[in-house]
């Protein structure tokens, strides 16, 4: 499994999503979006289906309905019904099940910053996981030490 942190310093998570799952999209994948607050995954569908004026990222929550369709699923579990095996977990609250996806995109804020350093040294003591470091840089992601 490989785990990406994202610290979030500039951007919510709903503004930097769209980009992971553009991503991630174009790769052939789909894609579980876990946040276990109703009010951030409807920010994050929105700012999927409405990423430009010219395209828009599909996009549906978990419990509606024909979740198997789903290229993107917005849920507050880490249960792929989609067929997805990347999730990215939206609210910084590591979830266990996590592991049995391909890849995770960990995003985390200032309020999360402690839970996100447990998780590194929880994940850092595990031999399968790789994991990687981004921090925000004006406009765009760099990998950080």
């Amino acid at each position: 499994m490989r785990a990406d942190f994202y610290q979030l310093s500039r951007d919510p998570a709903e503004a930097a999503l769209p980009l992971i799952a553009r991503k991630v999209l174009s790769d052939g994948e789909r894609l579980l979006i876990v946040s276990g607050d109703p009010l951030q995954r409807q920010r994050i569908s929105q700012a999927l289906w409405s990423l430009n004026e010219e395209s828009f990222l599909a996009n549906g929550m978990a419990g509606e309905g024909h979740e198997d369709r789903q290229p993107i699923l917005l849920s507050e579990m880490p249960e792929p019904v989609n067929g997805a095996r990347f999730m990215a977990i939206a609210d910084g609250l590591w979830r266990e099940g996590a592991s049995s996806f391909t890849r995770i995109f960990f995003l985390f804020d200032d309020r999360t910053l402690q839970h996100a350093r447990e998780t590194w040294r929880m994940l850092r003591g595990r031999e399968e996981v790789e994991h990687y470091y981004w921090k925000q840089d004006g406009g765009r992601w760099v990998q950080a030490g």
